[in-house]
């Protein structure tokens, strides 16, 4: 019997992507503690207003759904600041208390993408520590003016506690502007807010589905984890929440006492400015040349076509993907959940539909990774005896999305404009979840018989012509056609900034504000 998760204890953004629930667009605001005792009240005062993972209804005794939701976070610092006792910071992991800027080689933050290149806000300024990011708050509404009503009320708290906390300012904005908060929101199209991102490309889809959570697409195929019958299950609870059993079974390491560390998890909070002149110029110029056109390349980028998503599993080519449009058409929400995210790649173990270095095959290979070499050169099949479970290479390294895109593309003949993606990813390991997938399977291809073959959207890609990035685009091994080799991909995508955060549920939040916190 699945458990039952105490929703009220757990903060709304770890279990629900707010943009699918009719919040197009969000304020992300980062304090700096200046009097640890003041700061704990204001973190008390905000705790009042977190919106917690309940669910929402009309009736009597039902919670409303509210017109903008309040989330709260905290880097390791804030948390020195906020007095918590050493035994407890020291429960932490190694990689929070490090910070993202120190893990920026693990990351592949550099050349573009190094922290002297992010928005001032997360410049490193040991002489003074008035700068240094300790709270995270995160607003989310329905409308501008609703997001305009979340800000006035969490200045005005600020306001009260002006002598223990600071808004700090450094987000950059157009032209070089900078700003007290960094805004995303829904790209638009018709004045209706989208799935798209900058690219072009309908992204949010197939989050993960675990234990205990409320399963509000209706799907777990595709999004839990794949059987030894075949059949789907949800994930184990302790991949994403802390304090539960994770899919070895175990516990995932946390802090003491367990009250402070049980219904949180750990966020990763990245800012990705996205090329998109580079990304239109290498998409326009390679696809002149790729037998299958412009959109089927951009398909194979990303392991999806750029409209509604359509995997390339399902609808490899132009006939498949007519077919295809034609059922999603067809089909409610639930069901365009199902087209989108139920398949695995057990039909295309030779990357011929879906490529080795593309962005969903890299992100979760679900079964994929369990390969022998075949027959024949270059073929490889899948080898259902390597592990116990089909996706046991895969299910320890999901991760939940959420986050939107920021800006607007004004000239897409332009890189230096402000535009991409405010992603935060949770987890309840970070190096096993986030920095492995990030360093392992984002930035290097072993895992996939790939070599030193990147990712091609989200990797560090190389400009150094004596070490430049590639790319192969499998074909059929049966067929007589060559593969297709993409030759100095360029940086689609650069890091502008980011940290690593602590989500406490709200029984974790209220021993915090109250100085409570006992390891012992």
């Amino acid at each position: 019997m699945t458990q039952k998760l105490d929703l009220l204890d757990i903060q709304g953004n770890i279990i629900r992507a707010y943009g699918r629930f009719g919040y197009p667009m969000a304020r992300y605001v980062f304090f700096n503690i200046r009097h640890s005792a003041r700061a704990r009240e204001f973190v008390g005062t905000v705790t009042e207003r977190v919106t917690t993972a309940v669910e929402w209804g009309e009736g009597q005794g039902q919670i409303k759904q509210p017109d903008w939701t309040v989330n709260i976070a905290f880097a390791y610092q804030g948390l020195k600041q906020l007095e918590l006792p050493r035994a407890s910071l020291s429960g932490f992991s190694p990689e929070f208390i490090s910070g993202m800027k120190d893990r920026r080689d693990i990351l592949g933050d550099d050349g573009p993408s190094s922290p002297e290149n992010w928005d001032p806000i997360w410049a490193e300024n040991r002489k003074n520590r008035d700068r240094d990011v300790h709270i995270f708050i995160a607003l989310n509404a329905r409308s501008p003016a609703l997001l305009e009503e979340g800000y006035a009320w969490l200045t005005g708290v600020a306001k009260q506690y002006r002598d223990a906390v600071a808004i700090l300012n450094g987000h950059r904005g157009e032209h070089g502007a900078l700003y007290d908060y960094q805004d995303v929101k829904a790209v638009m199209e018709n004045g209706q807010p989208t799935a798209k991102e900058h690219f072009g490309y309908t992204d949010g889809i197939g989050d993960p589905v675990f234990e205990g959570a409320p399963n509000y697409d209706l799907n777990v195929r595709g999004r839990g984890k794949q059987l030894e019958d075949g059949s789907w299950a949800p994930l184990a609870t302790g991949e994403f929440l802390l304090g539960h059993i994770d899919e070895a079974r175990e516990y995932p390491p946390a802090p003491e006492p367990i009250l402070l560390s049980r219904n949180g998890t750990y966020m990763v909070y990245r800012k990705l400015h996205e090329n998109v002149a580079t990304f239109d110029a290498y998409l326009d110029e390679q696809g002149r040349k790729y037998p299958g056109g412009k959109e089927l390349l951009a398909a194979k980028f990303v392991g999806r076509w750029r409209d509604n998503g359509a995997p390339l599993v399902k609808a490899p080519d132009a006939e498949s993907k007519q077919k295809f449009d034609a059922e999603f058409a067809a089909a409610d929400q639930a069901g365009k959940d199902k087209l989108l995210s139920d398949f695995t790649f057990d039909d295309d173990m030779s990357g011929a539909k879906c490529p080795f270095s593309s962005h969903i095959r890299r992100i979760n290979p679900r079964a994929s990774l369990q390969m022998a070499k075949g027959s024949k050169p270059g073929s490889m099949i899948f080898n259902k005896d390597a592990f116990d479970t089909p996706g046991a290479l895969s299910n320890r390294r999901r991760i939940l999305r959420r986050g939107l895109p920021y800006g607007e593309v004004k000239d897409r003949s332009r890189n230096d404009g402000n535009h991409g993606i405010v992603i935060m990813m949770l987890n309840s390991d970070i190096n096993r979840q986030f920095e492995f997938v990030q360093q392992e399977w984002i930035n290097y291809g072993n895992d996939f018989q790939e070599g030193s073959d990147k990712e091609i959207l989200l990797g560090n890609h190389s400009a150094d012509d004596k070490f430049p990035s590639k790319a192969v685009l499998q074909v059929d091994p049966s067929s007589d056609q060559a593969p297709y080799i993409l030759s100095k991909i360029p940086r689609f995508i650069e890091t502008r900034g980011g940290e690593y955060f602590f989500v406490p549920s709200l029984t974790a939040l209220r021993m915090i504000a109250q100085g409570v916190v006992d390891p012992t």
